[in-house]
């Protein structure tokens, strides 16, 4: 009888290491499913995270001493990026607007020193809160699978704001501070989403069915909600 090779695992450990790890990768979807406007289903980004959770248990090796979790997170997440990046699931059209919004915030600061609110970008662009929503949703997509869309000072406005700084540091400190004044200072929708989307944990299914809107309306208030933080943020960073 053959032996395995030193370190790798007998199928039916492999197959129980997927098993126990599958919480992982409905985690890493949702974080990414936050983000993905219309038309792509969770249930192929569920497929695509277990192609990288599969060649994560396949290639791991215990010896080494790093956490299969550790091991997997990045390789998931990259599976799912990266056929997301093959499927261009941002189509050019929502990327043109993308480039509209971003040539828009940039004329509006250099005129008036601070971004546009979400209603001051829509009453500029001439569209409705909602087409508003979209591109903002639309920018933090291409943010999040690194294509080719918001310039560096648009990409800050939406992207996540605890992302940064490491917890414990005096920066971050001074950040959650700074950020529980902006969360409170968010209209009553968006402070709920985001309330229970990061303190409470809650999928954008199950914050849907709280608020009464669809999930894809969900991400796009999240969107705006992450716009107008960092606008808050960078103001109150300015002033000190």
């Amino acid at each position: 009888m053959s032996k395995l090779p030193q370190n790798t695992l007998s199928p039916e450990k492999r197959d129980e290491l997927i098993l126990d790890h599958m919480p992982l990768l409905h985690h890493i979807v949702s974080q990414l499913f936050v983000d993905i406007p219309g038309g792509t289903a969770r249930e192929d980004l569920e497929g695509f995270a277990m192609i990288g959770l599969i060649g994560a248990a396949d290639s791991w090796d215990a010896g080494r001493g790093l956490k299969f979790s550790t091991f997997a997170y990045p390789r998931i997440r990259g599976a799912v990026l990266d056929e997301l990046r093959r499927m261009d699931f941002l189509p050019r059209g929502r990327r043109e607007r993308v480039r509209a919004l971003d040539r828009y915030v940039q004329s509006y600061e250099q005129e008036h020193g601070a971004p546009p609110s979400p209603e001051e970008i829509g009453k500029g662009m001439g569209i409705n809160e909602v087409e508003v929503d979209e591109i903002l949703q639309s920018a933090r997509a291409a943010l999040r699978a690194s294509l080719d869309g918001p310039s560096a000072e648009l990409a800050n406005l939406v992207a996540d704001p605890r992302s940064e700084d490491p917890s414990g540091s005096a920066e971050w400190e001074e950040l959650r501070d700074i950020l529980a004044d902006a969360i409170a200072a968010l209209p009553e929708r968006e402070q709920a989403v985001i309330t229970l989307y990061y303190a409470e944990e809650l999928l954008l299914k199950d914050i849907g069915e709280i608020l009464e809107v669809t999930e894809s309306r969900v991400s796009q208030l999240h969107s705006r909600a992450l716009y107008r933080l960092n606008t808050f943020i960078e103001a109150k960073v300015g002033q000190t």
